[in-house]
């Protein structure tokens, strides 16, 4: 018989708590070894002659205030137990904060039936992001990358200058340089001059890579408001 996978339940609602206490003790391979309704209880618990849990079950909110996150980062640290976040409320932050101090799953109270599959999960160290963590999850990547994209196009824009990104947009356009010096009034010297320093400043070998770049970093729709 494999051995039962050791609980510690972290929850400031006692009717909560002792709740979760008996529907889990309804599952066949776990033991519940301590339960904690605040960060003095839960500090207690762990130093105590229970020894450590494989599993923590952390409500996020203690008492109003979202000390559950910082207590995650405790317990994780002091035991290596695996942490499920108990939340009442889909709060993308607290989301983000949870698995930021070390947190592995996320579960929504009202949907405490996922619970024990999530601890045997967690337990197995094969724990999957619930649905509602991971759409914050792909959300915050998003913005990230979005941040990310904007960050290169910022520091693309502050090094060509207004005359380079038109010279840009007119390669992008398919202009030969015989051509663009014709249309800009300038020699074939300056446009190649313009060229050279480009292609140092973006770090490429050609032109139309550099036209192709500046493009993708959606510098050249906005070449007339530079001008």
């Amino acid at each position: 018989m494999s051995e039962a996978i050791r609980i510690g339940i972290v929850e400031d609602d006692p009717d909560w708590r002792r709740g979760l206490a008996d529907y889990l003790a309804g599952e066949p391979g776990f033991q519940l070894i301590w339960t904690a309704s605040s960060g003095s209880e839960l500090r207690e618990a762990l130093l105590g002659d229970e020894g450590s849990p494989d599993v923590i079950l952390m409500d996020i909110m203690l008492d109003g205030r979202p000390e559950g996150i910082l207590l995650a980062e405790e317990a994780s640290l002091a035991t290596g137990a695996r942490i499920i976040m108990l939340t009442s409320m889909e709060e993308k932050e607290l989301i983000l904060q949870s698995f930021h101090a070390g947190a592995i799953d996320y579960q929504i109270k009202s949907s405490f039936e996922k619970l024990p599959d999530a601890i045997r999960q967690a337990y197995r160290k094969q724990s999957p992001i619930s649905p509602e963590a991971a759409e914050q999850l792909r959300e915050e990547f998003k913005r990230l990358k979005a941040l990310e994209r904007e960050f290169e196009a910022k520091k693309m824009s502050d090094l060509i200058t207004p005359s380079e990104l038109q010279l840009l947009g007119l390669i992008q356009e398919g202009y030969s340089q015989p051509q663009i010096a014709d249309k800009l009034f300038i020699t074939l010297r300056t446009v190649k001059n313009h060229v050279n320093h480009i292609l140092k400043k973006l770090g490429v070998e050609g032109s139309k890579e550099a036209a192709a770049k500046v493009k993708d970093m959606g510098l050249l729709d906005h070449k007339n408001e530079r001008k």
